[in-house]
């Protein structure tokens, strides 16, 4: 028992090595890494900052991969297990299925404690980690690899064209200044320019050299042209999306989640000390209306903690209903096991956009439909493991 114990453990953790380092590269070339690529070919970031990157995307897509790695490896090996007849011959020496199946049950169970360990803390830390990255190299990134022979439309009211870049020196530079309403106000056109840095204020300071400007009259349509040269412009580096604040609910990790549940409901119960009031209808009917608003307002801080929970039994769901389907299929072909896990996943991740798409219907408690793929999925593991257990006795 024990040498079929070691064997079968061996099989599922190779394979599951293997199958999560395909998901994670998958997961890292065709999603988030796509912005990261991007900044590296306009030279706006260096090789390190993409190493970094990678490194904090890692626990984000580990929250997918570990799972789909978990369902994958034991399609595989209890396919190959019962396409081969080791399965039979197991059972013709008096093991049963659930005897054999154990340790890797018990793997289930161990890789959801690490699942949770990555959904509940490393996963939002490191990607809050990486977006603040992101932003980082938006900030600083210009003023150290500027793209040359690309439209850089970064800055709040201009666009900005540089043809060579020469250490501190730009070459056919033009400038497009901006309005508010995004309408071209002036067009500056300059030979040669020199730029210097302000970190400590995030700008950046441009001391144009031959240039010619045109100043455009938007009411009229008039174009007045004027020299420029020896004019010194001066950009802010700040990136228009950055946010320096709290961040994204879902990117918090769970206990701060608990703690703006906590937040909320003290807020709610402040509003709630206002009922004390003697009012007639109209306060009936403001109470109706802080109580919808109360409940929409806690919704979505819910559904986050719940997502986590949730997302934290997957690889316990996908190894119940991997090995007796595995056994089921009796096929050793691996792109038919990838195939078949692709589905899977598909299927259980549905009822999670599902949920997140609800998250302000809270009369729909959309957070216990995150529950329901795991409860399906473990539910209908476990009648198939109990049948294919039945079979072998």
């Amino acid at each position: 028992m024990k040498t079929l114990h070691r064997y079968l453990t061996r099989q599922v953790l190779a394979t599951l090595l293997m199958t999560v380092l395909v998901f994670t590269f998958m997961l890292l070339l065709f999603t988030v890494l796509k912005e990261v690529i991007g900044l590296l070919v306009n030279r706006q970031a260096s090789f390190a900052s993409l190493a970094q990157a990678v490194g904090l995307l890692i626990p984000y897509v580990l929250v997918f991969a570990l799972p789909m790695g978990m369902l994958t490896a034991t399609l595989l090996v209890f396919g190959r297990f019962s396409a081969d007849q080791e399965l039979t011959a197991a059972r013709a020496s008096g093991v049963s299925l659930l005897a054999l199946a154990t340790p890797v049950l018990l793997l289930g169970v161990a890789l959801s404690g690490v699942s949770a360990l990555i959904n509940l803390q490393w996963a939002p830390q490191c990607h809050t980690a990486y977006k603040s990255l992101l932003d980082n190299i938006k900030t600083t990134g210009l003023g150290r690899f500027i793209p040359e022979r690309t439209y850089i439309t970064d800055f709040r009211d201009s666009i900005v064209y540089i043809g060579r870049v020469h250490g501190t020196n730009l070459e056919q530079l033009l400038i497009y200044g901006l309005n508010s309403s995004n309408q071209f106000v002036n067009f500056i056109r300059a030979e040669n320019a020199t730029y210097a840095m302000d970190p400590s204020n995030n700008l950046i300071h441009v001391h144009l050299i031959n240039a010619d400007s045109v100043r455009i009259d938007n009411d009229s349509g008039e174009m007045h042209p004027s020299a420029a040269g020896g004019t010194i412009l001066t950009f802010t580096n700040t990136p228009i999306a950055s946010n320096p604040g709290k961040p994204d609910l879902g990117d918090m990790t769970q206990w701060q989640l608990w703690d703006m549940m906590r937040e909320l409901q003290k807020r709610m119960a402040e509003a709630d000390s206002l009922d004390n009031l003697p009012r007639a209808e109209l306060e009936q009917k403001m109470k109706a209306l802080r109580g919808q608003k109360r409940a929409d307002l806690t919704s979505p801080v819910r559904l986050q903690i719940h997502r986590q929970l949730a997302f934290s039994f997957a690889c316990l769901s996908f190894t119940l209903v991997g090995i007796p389907l595995g056994i089921r299929a009796h096929r050793r072909e691996t792109t038919f096991g990838i195939a078949l896990a692709l589905i899977l996943v598909g299927v259980y991740y549905t009822f999670f956009l599902v949920g997140l798409a609800l998250e302000t219907r809270s009369q729909v408690a959309p957070h216990l439909l995150l529950w329901l793929p795991n409860f399906l999925f473990q539910a209908i593991g476990a009648v198939l493991l109990w049948r294919a257990n039945r079979g072998s006795q």
